[in-house]
């Protein structure tokens, strides 16, 4: 498969994503009684929603699609970048504050990055204010069922991964309960893009059973 037609799949798979995201948080919102909307900031590289309700306090859910060269210094850090510093990039971010603090905060994103090399990173975890064994047990088992399904050496893989990626050093704990992450995901293109969907998926339907 051509690279633009990668890049047509995967940018629009992502836009997709922030409209199915944010038209499942605007529900959860009117079922609360609140009116609240995403406000819509739209620039050259993409589009960033912010919302303020009786939910979420405050939730920003960004897509972007960027073009352009890295650095000398910053691409030595990129793979393939060696001859060549252009880029091009597309994904979804999403971080959520909720109004009630039994509701955790949550974090995601997924992207697809190319140089002369193609790769697709992201994860997902969450922060909870108050402890919830439960709430932990629920997210981790659906979680890993998730990863499961593609491969059952993800889970503890990008498990680990974001458990040493988030630790807060200083604090000498790890960032809330954790969850996944990943990133130079670049094994097998078509298998890594259902994957990269099934995380989005996966977001979306933890997103309303936590919240």
């Amino acid at each position: 498969m051509k690279t633009k037609i990668k890049q047509k799949l995967t940018k629009e798979w992502f836009a997709k994503l922030q409209n199915i995201i944010c038209n499942e948080i605007e529900k959860l919102e009117k079922e609360c009684g609140s009116k609240a909307k995403f406000k819509r900031n739209k620039w050259k590289h993409g589009e960033f929603r912010i919302i303020k309700g009786k939910i979420i306090e405050k939730g920003g859910v960004a897509f972007s699609n960027v073009i352009g060269k890295f650095s000398k210094e910053f691409a030595k850090k990129i793979p393939g970048t060696k001859n060549n510093l252009n880029f091009w990039s597309s994904g979804i971010s999403v971080v959520l504050h909720p109004v009630n603090p039994k509701i955790p905060a949550i974090h995601f994103n997924t992207r697809f990055i190319c140089t002369k090399k193609k790769w697709f990173g992201g994860g997902m975890d969450i922060t909870p204010n108050l402890k919830d064994y439960n709430e932990k047990k629920y997210f981790h088992t659906e979680l890993k069922k998730m990863c499961n399904a593609h491969n059952k050496k993800y889970y503890p893989k990008y498990k680990k991964w974001c458990d040493e990626y988030f630790y807060i050093n200083h604090r000498n704990e790890p960032r809330g309960i954790g969850g996944i992450f990943f990133d130079y995901k670049m094994e097998d293109w078509e298998k890594d893009f259902l994957f990269v969907k099934d995380v989005g998926k996966f977001f979306v339907y933890i997103l309303k059973k936590i919240i």
